[in-house]
């Protein structure tokens, strides 16, 4: 990391790297579950779930690169070892044991509520001490935001049917 890159930042950088490593274990999970979620699912309506699905798993690869590129920009280390992502995640995994349409949405809301949860967070702890990361997390947590809505959406669609 530059020498004023690190200077500008206010508050433990050790810390904030596990935050982050958190983050990315979170990423690349949700990226699976939408993943495999889209692969397996069945049901009324699932060609537009897939849609959908197919597009936040990308959203997610994305956030992943946006989280690896900031740790690297810290002098950190990405989580090198995929094991540690369910060690490390603070929203964990759900496997779409059921693959039904309305289970699937379900399991990705909740995954998104957690999302959610967890950038506000890490907004929380960098606000005004790391404006680069905060930026980051904050356009991260838009698309989370809309994730949910999303996803909600087309829940609330297979109830009126």
């Amino acid at each position: 990391m530059g020498t004023v890159g690190k200077e500008i930042v206010g508050i433990d950088v050790k810390k904030l790297i596990e935050k982050l490593n958190q983050a990315l274990a979170d990423e690349w999970l949700a990226y699976y579950q939408y993943w495999v979620g889209a692969k397996v699912i069945k049901g009324i309506n699932k060609d537009a779930v897939i849609a959908e699905l197919i597009q936040h798993s990308a959203d997610e690869l994305r956030h992943a690169g946006m989280l690896a590129d900031r740790i690297i920009q810290l002098a950190g280390t990405p989580l090198l070892d995929p094991k540690e992502w369910t060690e490390k995640s603070g929203c964990g995994y759900s496997a779409p044991k059921d693959p039904a349409v309305l289970k699937i949405l379900i399991q990705n809301i909740k995954g998104e509520q957690c999302a959610i949860k967890a950038y506000k967070k890490l907004m929380d702890f960098t606000k005004d001490k790391d404006e680069i990361t905060y930026q980051m997390a904050f356009e991260i947590m838009r698309d989370e935001v809309e994730h949910e809505e999303d996803l909600q959406a087309l829940e609330e669609d297979l109830k009126i049917k």
